[in-house]
C-alpha cells in the first residue's frame, strides 16, 4: 500500500508539470513497480520451494507418528507375549523413522531445531521421544503456516503494486509489455531452476520422492500398453546411523554421497536411483527380463555400498534391498514402493545385507 501512494504522489506531481516530466516520471514509476514485482515474485518462488521442504519434513513427521502410535499400543504388554517381540521392532522402526526425520532436518537450507540425539536409539524413553516428535510437528507446522502466510502477503503486494502501476503508466503499456515480456522469460527460467531443484535431493544431486512417483507414474503408463514389467527396489544402508554417531555427520554426508555417484555409475541410463530421505535409496527399473536380472542388479547395489564402506575404511555400513514388482507380484503400482520397502524391513529382520522379493502377502499388506 505504501508503495502504491508513493508512486501515485510522483505521477501528480510530474502531471503539474508537463508531458515531458509525466512520461519520464511514468517510465520511472514503471522500472520501479517491475523491479519490486521481480523481487516479490523471487521471494515468492523461494518461499514454494521453502513450502515444499516443510512438506517433506511433515510427511516424515507422520511416518515417525505412525510407528509411534504402533509402539504406544503395545508397550504395555506383558514379557512373554507374542506382542512383546512386536513392541521391539515397533521401536526399532521408530528410531529409524526418528533416525531418517533427524537427517532430513538437519539438511534444512534454513537453520531448524534437531531432534535430541538421546531419542534417536531404540532405548529411548519413549515418552521422551513422543514429546521430541510432537515438538518438531509443532515448529514445523508453525513454519508451514508461516511461509503459507507469507506467500499470501506476498501476492496481495503484487496484486496492489500492479494496480498502481495500470492505474500511473497506462500511457507507457506497450513498453511496459515489452520489458515484461523480456523480465517473464527470466522468471520462467528461474521457476525451471526451482522446480529442478524442488525435484532433486539437494546433498546427493539424486533424484527425490516426488522425482520417484512421478517417473514411476510415467513408466506404469507406458507399460499399460503393452506387456512389459516394472520394478523397484528399496534401499537401506544397514549401519549408517553408527558412521554418523561414531564419525560425525560430515563423514556421513560424505558417504551418502559417494555411494550416490557409484549407484548412479551402475544403473541403466533407463533406470531411475532416488534418494528417499536419510538414508533410503529406491531404484525404479523400466524394463527387466527375469528376476534373476533384478537380483544381479541388486547385487550391485549391495556390492557398491560395500565398495564404498571399505574405500572409507568405516567397516560398518551394508544394504538391505527389497524388492517388488509389477504387475505380477503387485497388481498396483502405487503400492510398489510400500510393497518394496516392507520387504526391505523383512530382509533386515532376518539378518540384513541382502535382498529378498515381494511376495503376495506383502503386496496385501502394502495395500492395506
Amino acid at each position: 500500500m505504501r508503495s502504491r501512494r508513493v508512486l501515485e504522489h510522483a505521477f501528480r506531481r510530474a502531471r503539474a508539470r508537463g508531458p515531458a516530466p509525466l512520461a519520464g516520471a511514468a517510465l520511472l514509476c514503471l522500472l520501479m513497480g517491475l523491479l519490486f514485482l521481480a523481487f516479490q515474485v523471487r521471494a515468492i518462488f523461494s518461499a514454494q520451494l521453502q513450502q515444499e521442504y516443510v512438506g517433506l519434513v511433515l510427511e516424515a513427521v507422520e511416518r515417525a507418528g505412525a510407528a509411534r502410535a504402533t509402539a504406544l499400543s503395545l508397550q504395555d504388554a506383558p514379557v512373554g507375549d507374542p506382542h512383546r517381540t512386536a513392541y521391539r521392532e515397533a521401536r526399532i522402526e521408530l528410531a529409524a523413522r526418528l533416525a531418517a526425520l533427524h537427517a532430513l532436518i538437519s539438511s534444512s537450507p534454513e537453520p531448524a531445531p534437531a531432534l535430541p540425539a538421546s531419542v534417536l536409539a531404540p532405548s529411548a524413553a519413549l515418552g521422551e521421544a513422543s514429546s521430541a516428535l510432537d515438538s518438531t510437528y509443532a515448529y514445523w507446522r508453525t513454519e508451514r503456516d508461516r511461509t503459507s502466510a507469507d506467500v499470501r502477503a506476498r501476492i496481495l503486494s503484487v496484486s496492489h503494486t500492479l494496480i498502481a502501476l495500470s492505474a500511473i503508466v497506462f500511457g507507457v503499456l506497450i513498453t511496459a509489455l515489452g520489458m515484461y515480456a523480456k523480465r517473464n522469460r527470466q522468471l520462467v527460467g528461474l521457476s525451471n531452476e526451482f522446480e529442478q531443484a524442488s525435484l532433486h535431493d539437494p546433498m546427493t544431486g539424486l533424484p527425490n520422492r516426488r522425482k520417484l512417483f512421478a517417473a514411476l507414474e510415467e513408466a506404469a503408463s507406458e507399460r499399460a500398453a503393452g506387456n512389459g514389467r516394472i520394478a523397484v527396489l528399496y534401499i537401506d544402508l544397514d549401519g549408517f546411523k553408527r558412521v554418523n554417531d561414531t564419525r560425525g555427520h560430515r563423514i556421513g554426508d560424505e558417504f551418502l554421497i559417494a555411494v550416490s555417484r557409484r549407484f548412479r555409475q551402475t544403473v541403466r541410463g533407463s533406470d531411475m536411483v532416488a534418494r528417499i530421505g536419510g538414508d533410503e535409496f529406491a531404484l525404479l527399473v523400466q524394463s527387466f527380463s527375469s528376476d534373476s536380472e533384478l537380483a544381479a542388479i541388486a547385487q550391485r547395489i549391495i556390492a557398491c555400498v560395500h565398495e564404498t564402506d571399505t574405500q572409507m575404511g568405516l567397516s560398518l555400513v551394508r544394504a538391505s534391498i527389497g524388492i517388488a514388482s509389477y504387475p505380477d507380484r503387485v497388481d498396483d503400482y502405487w503400492r510398489l514402493v510400500a510393497a518394496a520397502d516392507d520387504t526391505m524391513y523383512t530382509v533386515k529382520r532376518n539378518g540384513k545385507n541382502g535382498y529378498a522379493f515381494a511376495s503376495a502377502s506383502a503386496s496385501a499388506s502394502a495395500s492395506a
